[in-house]
């Protein structure tokens, strides 16, 4: 019995051939045509499936995720080059994961701002809202500082080492 084939939800030779059609358009590096329906296509499809991941299903900004991935693809199509690689779906994989981590970093920073603001927040401020003093503003503001799960944020750190060159009389010192 013969092994069933199994289809993708993307055909890499067909996306690659459609690639290399498009980028045969170009009259010059200024202006360049807008992409196909079905590289198009292909974009959403890549951002989608990529999207279902586990350690990407659970965001509730994930159509946020997409959007950013898919403006990456048409941003950055143009720096796909055929004689480095023939796999144009590994590459428009590559973008949209890093567009996904992107928007993570933004959405944790929101909220880690957001956290700070509600903790600087003091029992005072809320007392002259429509002359309310019985303090029930004041324990739910509590409440949500409480209960309100914390996200850490550390901004992310450049992997590139910038160097230091010594000048003067500091190359002699040492």
């Amino acid at each position: 019995m013969a092994k069933k084939k199994s289809v993708h939800y993307v055909d890499n030779k067909k996306f690659l051939q459609a690639m290399i059609d498009w980028r045969e358009t170009w009259p010059d590096e200024e202006n360049i045509p807008p992409v196909t329906n079905y590289i198009g296509e292909c974009f959403l499809k890549i951002a989608t499936h990529l999207s279902y991941r586990p350690n990407f299903i659970n965001y509730t900004y994930r159509d946020e995720m997409i959007c950013d991935a898919i403006e990456n693809c048409i941003q950055y199509i143009g720096n796909f080059n055929r004689e480095k690689s023939n796999n144009a779906f590994a590459y428009i994989t590559q973008i949209c994961y890093y567009a996904f981590l992107r928007r993570i970093q933004k959405e944790k920073k929101q909220v880690f701002i957001k956290q700070e603001m509600t903790a600087d927040v003091t029992a005072t401020t809320f007392d002259t809202i429509d002359g309310d003093t019985s303090g029930l503003i004041n324990s739910n503001v509590e409440w949500m500082q409480d209960n309100m799960n914390r996200v850490e944020y550390e901004p992310r750190k450049s992997k590139r080492t910038k160097k230091t060159t010594e000048k003067g009389l500091d190359k002699f010192t040492k």
